[in-house]
């Protein structure tokens, strides 16, 4: 009908309004930084896993294949995401975040959640499990897009604001936290701390808030032998090196032995069943010690840059949904990658919190990659 009545006037008229409204590309520095630590994860967990591999599969490529199923299934999901009209989410977060506490509660449960090394951290069978701790966090970040886009000014009042963010969280927070897995139980925390922070919440209600917050974290860390020793071994690994800080040491030395250049790519000693999880939680050593501190630099700089670029994309929205969602997704990845490095280099508790983009896993990859979707899809609507 457009073209018809062009021709009929012989006049040119104003574009449809379909094409003044086109969608921008991909943002290309995202893009081109996730790619970038996607390819180094690829290359690190075949190095970092090959052993293993080859030792329990006869397979030295075992990981990495699954590694590649997993990426291309984070793929099909992620090109979901960035499709998918991002405001619809808004209505849907309270009922994700519904479904997501069921499934974390399921998880709890003996003969429907599976153990393994001591954890009931997830749901399926075999290959076909997934880790519903890892879907809770970028359901929690949705449902506090929502309701910081919808409270708006009153994230200041300590009541109105802030307590019902952190309520949420908690409710989260505290079966990711008994499975045991308490990385993720504090990821969740601190994801929402963060974007408390953003929307403009007082400082001295968040700092209230964790106060509140420390007294039954201590007794829920004091009551567990096992969270216990995690603390005490933090404190002074060297103390239990051949127990309790046994990961901590082996993690240290992988590092130090790296230097500068490290000891060269497949040249790491420590992933030959000395480091635990080599191909896992503590990649990044396997990095340091492999490419040295040059290449756990270029790690850091990576995850920097698509923080910066980021949160550059989340001052350019004029939708407060759409800022909350590019925030909240920066921080989980960012925080969740800096909890990593901190265990790594002995500066945070041991837990099992996975680098993003690098470590193997299935579930872990999917978010991640998901969480980079919702990011460029809020800023390719951006005018």
């Amino acid at each position: 009908m457009y073209a018809k009545a062009q021709r009929s006037l012989g006049t040119a008229l104003p574009p449809p309004m379909h094409a003044r409204t086109a969608l921008a590309p991909p943002d290309p520095w995202i893009f081109a930084t996730v790619a970038g630590l996607i390819a180094i994860g690829l290359v690190m967990v075949f190095s970092a896993s090959s052993a293993t591999a080859y030792a329990t599969y006869h397979d030295t490529a075992y990981f990495l294949k699954r590694q590649l199923v997993w990426l291309v299934i984070g793929g099909g999901f992620a090109y979901a995401a960035y499709r998918v009209d991002y405001t619809k989410l808004k209505r849907i977060s309270p009922a994700l975040v519904g479904i997501t506490v069921v499934l974390l509660v399921l998880t709890l449960i003996p003969h429907i959640g599976l153990q393994t090394g001591g954890a009931r951290r997830w749901l399926g069978a075999s290959v076909l499990s997934f880790q519903p701790s890892e879907i809770a966090k970028l359901t929690l970040v949705l449902f506090l897009a929502a309701k910081l886009s919808t409270i708006g000014a009153e994230v200041r009042s300590l009541v109105r604001g802030v307590v019902p963010c952190l309520l949420v969280a908690a409710v989260i927070a505290v079966p990711i936290l008994l499975e045991p897995d308490m990385g993720t139980a504090s990821l969740v925390m601190f994801t929402a701390f963060g974007m408390l922070f953003c929307a403009g919440a007082r400082i001295e209600h968040v700092a209230l808030a964790v106060l509140a917050l420390l007294p039954p974290v201590a007794l829920a860390v004091g009551a567990s032998a096992y969270k216990r020793a995690r603390i005490l071994a933090f404190l002074d690994p060297w103390k239990d090196a051949q127990n309790t800080g046994f990961h901590i040491v082996q993690s240290l030395l992988a590092l130090g032995s790296g230097g500068i250049f490290g000891l060269g790519l497949g040249a790491s000693r420590q992933k030959f069943f000395y480091l635990p999880e080599a191909h896992t939680d503590f990649i990044f050593a396997v990095i340091g010690e492999e490419l040295g501190m040059l290449g756990t630099m270029i790690v850091l700089m990576l995850f920097a840059a698509l923080a910066i670029r980021a949160f550059m994309l989340a001052q350019r929205t004029t939708d407060r949904f759409g800022f909350f969602v590019i925030v909240g997704c920066a921080l989980l990845i960012v925080i969740q990658a800096f909890i990593n490095i901190g265990v790594v280099t002995s500066s945070w508790p041991v837990t099992g919190v996975p680098l993003p983009f690098i470590s193997f896993g299935g579930t872990s990859l999917i978010v991640s990659l998901v969480a980079v979707a919702l990011i460029m899809n809020v800023a390719r609507r951006t005018r």
